[in-house]
């Protein structure tokens, strides 16, 4: 009877209080997040890291380009980094670990004033090198000890302009993301699985976004100590419209009123006006332009090497046409030296395709008895004119008729060609190498 007693009364009893029984399951409240939040941050110290050794993995997310200044090699950009990192002193996901049950929390949020942060900072930032801060945006915290913190900017950085192919040119620059005061022993920056986010990017006028990258970078060493560090390349390639139309289409067209001075007659007196006229709108047009073009002796920029050239010639020109204004206002008086006739007669009529009917034409003198006729003929080979002293003695005579007009006149033709097979040349050539340039950019 007593031992049915003692089973029945006492020994539940025992049994009850070994076995410990946990508290019910809290409903979220205002309240039970206060009180997880006293405990959690109670004894936390804000300058102490989590671990011996910190993983912070990091993302980028762009949201736009606002500017890319190749001529002062910046390039701003607008968006957000994700950091997230382990901090187990803030860890709620088992009871046992907290005086009450908590799992009904699934977030606490804190600002870096009472959560421990990674020092960060954009190592090629122009505006500023600080350790990325921001007070107003809230870490997440979830219950297995996992901080997510977003902070947002618009980062202004470096970026080595390649000006080969301006104004058809495509850029790579590069955000470069560095840990400070830690070293990597302390702290190591890795890449979460997608590094770099354009979601939400927004269209930039002025410039496409070819591709965005990421990659880890060597450990950057400063007074002998390693610090972890990534790089985020953003590749940009230039809109052709605005360029095309306000660029190169006007240079191109101005070069070729170059070589049109020499068409322009010296009767008409306005052929050094043309000449000063077309020499400082191209210089003037050439300095409204040079704002745009970066001056870097990296590398050179084809577009600047076009317009040199183009400039040489203009000036060249001016000196020509005085050359040739000068030729057509000699008098008959004043004998054109043999040499000057020959060369003349023989080479530059040729190029000029001198359309006066001697100079494409012989004449061919046959005489039949009393009877003189005078035929048109084609160029009478070599071989023939030396069997034929009367037409050699023709064509002796043509030389020496030569005027000082009609020499200016060959010389005016003779500029024209040449200027127009450089001109044209030399703007086939830059369209040639930019377009190819500008097409093998993206691949």
């Amino acid at each position: 009877m007593e031992i049915l007693s003692f089973v029945t009364f006492i020994l539940p009893g025992l049994v009850q209080t070994a076995v410990t029984v946990p508290p019910p399951m809290q409903n979220y409240s205002i309240e039970l997040e206060e009180k997880l939040r006293i405990e959690m941050f109670s004894n936390y110290t804000v300058q102490q890291r989590p671990s011996q050794k910190v993983r912070v993995a990091i993302k980028f997310n762009l949201l736009t380009v606002n500017d890319l200044n190749i001529k002062d090699q910046t390039l701003s950009l607008s968006g957000y980094l994700t950091m997230d990192w382990k901090d187990t002193r803030l860890v709620w996901d088992r009871s046992r670990k907290t005086s009450e049950d908590f799992t009904n929390i699934k977030f606490l949020f804190a600002t870096e004033e009472h959560v421990w942060r990674p020092a960060i900072i954009i190592e090629n930032a122009v505006d500023g090198i600080s350790v990325i801060s921001d007070k107003s945006v809230p870490m997440r915290i979830a219950q297995d000890g996992r901080v997510i913190w977003n902070p947002a900017g618009i980062y202004k950085v470096s970026c080595e302009s390649d000006t080969k192919y301006y104004p058809m040119d495509t850029q790579e620059c590069y955000l470069k993301v560095s840990a400070w005061a830690y070293t990597k022993a302390e702290i190591e920056l890795v890449f979460k699985d997608q590094n770099i986010d354009i979601s939400f990017y927004t269209e930039n006028g002025e410039w496409d976004l070819l591709s965005a990258e990421s990659f880890r970078s060597e450990a950057r060493t400063r007074d002998g100590d390693a610090f972890s560090s990534v790089s985020f390349l953003i590749r940009l390639q230039r809109r052709l419209l605005f360029h095309v139309v306000n660029t190169l289409f006007p240079v191109a067209l101005m070069a070729i009123l170059i070589a049109f001075v020499f068409k322009l007659p010296v009767e008409s007196g306005e052929k050094i006006g043309f000449s000063l006229t077309v020499l400082l709108s191209y210089a003037v047009y050439l300095t409204l332009i040079s704002d745009n073009i970066p001056s870097t002796s990296v590398t050179v920029c084809l577009l600047s090497m076009y317009l040199a050239f183009i400039l040489f010639l203009a000036t060249i020109a001016v000196c020509l046409t005085t050359f040739v204004i000068n030729l057509h206002m000699r008098t008959d008086d004043e004998r054109i030296p043999d040499w000057v006739k020959k060369f003349t007669t023989t080479y530059l009529i040729k190029f000029a395709c001198w359309k006066q009917s001697w100079a494409c034409k012989r004449n061919k003198v046959n005489v039949n008895g009393s009877d003189l006729n005078i035929t048109r003929t084609d160029d009478i080979p070599l071989t023939e004119n030396r069997n034929n002293p009367d037409i050699e003695t023709e064509n002796e005579d043509e030389s020496r008729n030569l005027t000082w007009k009609e020499l200016s006149e060959i010389m005016d033709k003779v500029f024209y060609n040449i200027y127009m097979i450089l001109i044209v040349i030399s703007t086939l050539a830059l369209f040639f190498v930019i377009i190819v340039g500008y097409n093998t950019a993206d691949i």
